[in-house]
């Protein structure tokens, strides 16, 4: 399987999972939710005819519908790209952080595109003011002629499908959208991994673990559910306290976010369904 990337990078990507939560996909014949889309790459690879995407964070939502109505296209990313990477490579972190005042007073896709894909790491990350505050990623010449077609071919990629298939994209709560879903639709839940990732957008609580157990326990419709299972240093104790009722599956991954080699563990992934 060719694995389709999305334009927009973010930590804990499941681009090296699609083919197996693929593999876990149960059939159905109604609508495909993502109440978490992020990247949004397993929503993308698998291709559904319907989908509804959403997400709390208001920028990747903004991003997609501009590439669904042809604000941004292929074309003029890389257009802007090219004239975006003279003044990065003259100017490096200077330039960086001057674009990233900008796109928080006055948010963008063009922006944002260009932030995530210069920032340390591919790191999305926001504060408590809803600002992106992610450091520049140290490469003065991070928009390399190469890069730049790739992220344009990845922008192409997203539009073909948008002329294909049914597929909207809505800022909202994962409730609401878990309660959009009926009977013969289908749920693929990837939220923020509890006691691993957050920021203002993502913040991910015992709580928020709670509700979203509670919400899928009473869905008519079937759900898939992607966490962690353990470490070599813990276990995900919300596994036991909640998921156990339903069938987990687990594989070994490798998360590549962090500077240093000794700082990407593997972790036991986990996937919950209700059938």
């Amino acid at each position: 399987m060719t694995i389709m990337v999305p334009p927009i990078k973010c930590q804990g990507i499941k681009t090296k999972l699609v083919e197996w939560i693929e593999s876990n996909v149960a059939a159905y014949n109604g609508i495909w939710y993502e109440p978490f889309m992020g990247s949004g790459v397993v929503g993308f690879n698998i291709q559904p005819k319907k989908a509804v995407f959403s997400d709390t964070n208001p920028h990747i939502i903004r991003f997609y519908n501009d590439i669904k109505e042809k604000y941004i296209t292929s074309d003029n990313i890389k257009d802007f790209l090219r004239d975006e990477s003279i003044k990065l490579l003259e100017n490096g972190d200077d330039y960086y952080k001057e674009v990233r005042k900008r796109f928080n007073i006055s948010p963008n896709s063009f922006d944002f595109i260009f932030l995530n894909r210069c920032c340390f790491n591919g790191i999305m990350r926001f504060n408590s003011k809803g600002e992106f505050n992610v450091p520049f990623c140290k490469k003065n010449n991070r928009l390399s002629k190469s890069y730049i077609t790739k992220i344009s071919n990845q922008i192409k990629n997203v539009s073909k499908l948008l002329e294909l298939y049914d597929y909207q994209f809505i800022h909202q709560s994962f409730a609401e959208t878990i309660s959009m879903a009926n009977q013969h639709d289908l749920i693929y839940c990837d939220p923020p991994y509890i006691d691993r990732y957050s920021d203002y957008f993502n913040d991910w609580t015992q709580n928020d673990e709670e509700n979203l157990f509670v919400l899928l326990s009473h869905t008519p419709a079937k759900f898939i559910l992607s966490t962690w299972h353990h470490n070599k240093y813990r276990e995900n104790i919300y596994i036991e306290k909640f998921w156990r009722k339903f069938r987990v599956e687990i594989k070994e991954h490798f998360y590549h976010v962090g500077a240093k080699e000794s700082n990407r563990n593997s972790v036991i992934e986990a996937l919950v369904c209700n059938y």
